[in-house]
């Protein structure tokens, strides 16, 4: 199959049809982000980048069997502004749509947050099929709730077969440097409680014993919250963050932790994506 894979990030998408067993013959990849492009190298030497989305020539490509992607949600996001289509990255879902009418696969997949319902009833409107709800939960350690607008047949969740908690991918011995700062470590008061002055979202410490909460594409660990290890407060490490998407174990190794904590933020859980990808056979 061709592919066309927008909004492409770190190429979740490559693994996921991997994952699949779809044959791939060629992967074009439109990224701008240079660190997104750099862990995608590092793990497929088949990937072929062609750039920003805005400048995609269709007459270059063969006949692309599959266009998917999950374009920007900054607008969308209940954890950001709302803005919708106001913000010019979530305009760019209206390039996903243009390329489904200039190059016309045969199949087409976009992923993106939960979102208002006014929001959500304009894609489904431009896209023609209902989206499907689906639980990152259902296949790994991570509770993560995406929406998937596909023309794919008979997609529906993956069963519920998953019983990892945050705990079971928790690496034994992490390196002390994702150690909490000293001032968050003082204002623990034991189990999971903050000094309530002390409370914020970036802050907040998860129970290793249920799903992890969603990964966020922060700038650092942080921005997932903290754990508490044998007594130790600390932030996931990239690898667990990995674990969490269903990505292999240092997938992203090779460029700042920080821009692997914003990749995998920004990327999907492989192991949803390959089970939708899957009705294709």
């Amino acid at each position: 199959m061709n592919i066309l894979s927008l909004f492409d990030g770190i190429s979740c998408g490559r693994v996921a049809l991997e994952r699949a067993g779809v044959k791939v013959d060629n992967y074009f990849a439109s990224e701008i982000d240079e660190f997104a492009i750099k862990m995608s190298r590092f793990n497929h030497d088949d990937v072929q980048q062609i750039g920003n989305v805005l400048n995609i020539d269709e007459s270059a490509l063969p006949q692309i069997d599959l266009i998917m992607g999950g374009s920007p949600c900054q607008g969308f996001s209940f954890a950001g502004k709302g803005l919708a289509f106001d913000d010019p990255r979530s305009r760019l879902f209206f390039e996903f749509v243009d390329l489904i009418d200039r190059c016309k696969p045969k199949y087409f997949l976009l992923e993106n947050v939960r979102m208002k319902k006014e929001f959500l009833d304009i894609i489904t409107e431009y896209l023609e099929v209902e989206p499907i709800l689906i639980n990152s939960s259902l296949v790994s350690a991570q509770n993560r709730q995406r929406y998937y607008w596909t023309n794919i047949p008979n997609v529906g969740p993956p069963e519920d077969t998953c019983s990892d908690m945050l705990q079971d991918i928790l690496e034994p011995r992490p390196s002390r440097k994702y150690l909490a700062g000293q001032q968050l470590r003082d204002n623990y008061q034991g189990g999971n409680q903050l000094n309530p002055n002390y409370k914020s979202q970036a802050n907040r410490i998860h129970e290793i014993d249920k799903k992890a909460p969603t990964i966020m594409a922060g700038s650092h660990g942080y921005a997932n919250g903290y754990i508490n290890q044998d007594g130790d407060i600390r932030k996931l490490t990239p690898i667990e963050c990995e674990r969490l998407q269903t990505l292999p174990d240092n997938y992203t190794d090779g460029v700042s932790d920080t821009q692997r904590y914003k990749g995998l933020g920004n990327g999907w859980t492989v192991d949803v994506v390959a089970h939708i990808l899957r009705r294709m056979q």
